[in-house]
């Protein structure tokens, strides 16, 4: 069973590098972003409440995030692993996390963190929203998130670290070599 995270700015990549790690180690691929989203296109309860957070740029709160990770990650189909993306993104996210494991018996095997420049993050975000009209990729909503990022998340890759289960992996290149670069990472952490 293998439990990993990835972590980056918005626009590092993430979505696309956890469909072919959770391929590649054979888990499930959670994406809380992914979750929002189809929450706010069925406007339910979670998806306006949510909404008002996202349009804004905006962490959805923890006790909204919390919540939908745990039943996610009460479902069968992530009894043989998973990885998460998208959460956690702050030190008490981390902290519930290591609760909703711990119950289970369980705990992170691996967290992987997509490291791009502003400057790049920035330009990808506002090509996707001229691609896709994402109303949340505007560039004041972009530089908020990124600020939001830097603030509440150097705080969770530091406890990783300290851990020794992190490995940064610079996402700046072709999507195939990064990904390799991921599976190095991630089989470098996973092999005793």
């Amino acid at each position: 069973m293998t439990r990993i995270l990835i972590i980056g700015p918005p626009g590092s990549g993430k979505g696309t590098q956890a469909e072919r790690i959770s391929e590649r180690f054979g888990v499930i691929a959670i994406s809380t972003g992914d979750i929002f989203r189809t929450n706010v296109q069925s406007k339910t309860p979670l998806g306006v409440e949510a909404k008002k957070y996202m349009d804004a740029g905006d962490f959805v709160p923890d006790n909204l995030t919390n919540k939908m990770v745990r039943d996610r990650l009460s479902e069968a189909d992530v009894k043989d692993g998973f990885l998460l993306d998208g959460y956690p993104r702050t030190t008490a996210q981390v902290d519930y996390l290591d609760e909703i494991l711990a119950d289970g018996g369980q705990k992170l095997d691996v967290v992987m963190q997509l490291t791009v420049d502003d400057r790049e993050l920035v330009a990808r975000l506002l090509g996707r929203a001229q691609e896709t009209g994402r109303s949340d990729d505007n560039e004041a909503v972009i530089r908020h998130r990124l600020d939001l990022y830097h603030e509440q998340t150097e705080a969770v890759v530091a406890k990783y670290t300290a851990r020794g289960i992190l490995s940064q992996v610079d996402g700046i290149g072709t999507v195939d070599e990064v990904t390799e670069r991921t599976f190095l990472a991630g089989q470098s952490l996973l092999l005793p």
